[in-house]
């Protein structure tokens, strides 16, 4: 038996000695989709104004910088320390991004710094590029289109919050409370007793995090009272892709944002069918009843697009203070009752959740490690993107995502696999098929 004994490493190793990964099957047909279409020359191109002739350290290129990105999606990575680890280790992820054995993976910091630098309309740009593929594929319509919001939760931290009008933290704001009251020494129980006491206790009128100003204080959906910001999703109901990613403040109602998030999906449509005869428009918005009010019907119906929003039981209404509501309300409410509404009603809660899914849970987006919102965007927008592409991904290899593949089996036309392992595959499906067709031995019980 072998012992293992220490070594020293060789000085010089030729290149042929060098491992070699075959590649992940899904990053290779990615990366032959992003190199028909000229992805590289596309950044390169986009990101020129920002890359300077004289450089101090090594600059990370557009496409392997977006690649990254990209990586953090499919790998569900929420953060830059990891996705810089992860190109670091992998042979697979090391080939997909362009990376050679010789050549040193980017550290988190450049990653970091080269996002910084780029501004959030060129993170845009390619987000619409991306979609402008699957508009040449037919998989982007952008006609009826449905919109929701869900909550991120911030990288900041409740404990941390201040006055806005004084500057204290929570501990020091109560313990001033408690000595006006008569209480010259507080205990935390103390405390704790006149904090529950209080009413309306943290609001963003009053309080705010200084290092994230743009984290406002709300309630998540698991209970919890956190730092947290709004995403909201505009998603084609034709093909379930993303066509537009806002974001706003926690504390924004849903009808105050859906005008942004709305006016964002008509530009994107316009930007994505640009180069195709008819150019395609925004003329249906499909939501639920948390986007339903007057003012929201009189706006869609000025710029000539159709509801269909969940109107919630007010009762008998009023209309002599707001006549001019009364015809749009009434036609959104003619329109869900349809059986066509009601098969959008139903599809907006399939396709916006699942985009939730693959770009907050799965994705690793669902906390964010990044502060301020063109901070945050800049990775929503690519996560986005790449949300996208695996719709693109399904379409042409079909799977959507790395893991996917796990434990499935594709024709040999459609992955590149290794003649030999198919024959060793075979041999072993034989053998078993062999040993189940022997008879079972019989046990003879010896006296």
């Amino acid at each position: 038996m072998g012992k293992r004994t220490s070594e020293q490493a060789p000085m010089w190793i030729p290149t042929t000695d060098l491992p070699v990964s075959p590649g992940h099957p899904f990053y290779a047909r990615l990366n032959g989709i992003l190199d028909e279409a000229g992805f590289d020359r596309f950044a390169e191109e986009l990101c020129r104004p920002f890359y300077a002739p004289v450089m101090g350290r090594p600059s990370l290129p557009p496409g392997r910088y977006f690649r990254l990105l990209l990586l953090g999606y499919f790998e569900g990575l929420d953060s830059e320390r990891g996705i810089a680890w992860r190109a670091a280790d992998s042979l697979a992820v090391r080939s997909f991004v362009g990376l050679g054995l010789e050549a040193t993976a980017p550290d988190h910091s450049t990653i970091s710094r080269t996002r910084r630098l780029i501004a959030v309309e060129t993170h845009r740009a390619v987000f619409t590029w991306v979609q402008e593929r699957l508009v040449a594929a037919g998989l982007l319509k952008g006609r009826t289109v449905a919109i929701d919001a869900t909550t991120l939760e911030a990288n900041a931290a409740m404990r941390s919050i201040v006055r806005r009008d004084t500057g204290e933290r929570y501990q020091e704001f109560l313990t001033r409370l408690a000595a006006a009251s008569g209480i010259k020494t507080p205990t935390r129980e103390a405390l704790a007793r006149l904090d529950r006491r209080r009413k309306k206790r943290t609001s963003n009128k009053d309080w705010k995090n200084p290092f994230d100003p743009d984290a406002k204080i709300t309630k998540m959906k698991d209970g919890r009272t956190h730092l947290a910001h709004k995403a909201e999703h505009a998603v084609d109901l034709d093909s379930g892709a993303l066509v537009a990613v806002t974001l706003q403040g926690a504390d924004v109602g849903d009808t105050t944002s859906l005008g942004e998030t709305a006016s964002a999906a008509a530009e994107q449509v316009a930007a994505a069918h640009a180069k195709s005869d008819p150019a395609a428009e925004l003329a249906e918005i499909v939501a639920d009843k948390g986007y339903h009010s007057n003012q929201t019907m009189i706006d869609l119906e000025a710029v000539a697009v159709r509801s269909y929003i969940s109107e919630p039981d007010r009762g008998r209404r009023d209309w002599t203070k707001a006549p001019e509501a009364q015809g749009p309300v009434y036609g959104n409410r003619r329109r869900v009752r349809g059986a066509r509404g009601k098969r959008l009603l139903r599809r907006r809660g399939e396709y916006v959740e699942r985009s939730f899914a693959h770009v907050y849970d799965t994705g690793g987006l669902r906390r964010t490690h990044l502060r301020g919102h063109p901070n945050i965007l800049k990775r929503l927008l690519v996560h986005a993107g790449a949300f996208n592409l695996g719709i693109l991904m399904r379409q042409a290899f079909g799977r959507g995502t790395p893991r996917g593949l796990q434990g499935r089996r594709f024709a040999v036309d459609s992955v590149e696999i290794d003649f030999g392992m198919l024959v060793k595959r075979a041999w072993i499906a034989v053998a078993r098929r062999w040993i189940v067709s022997q008879p079972t031995p019989r046990l003879v019980r010896v006296a």
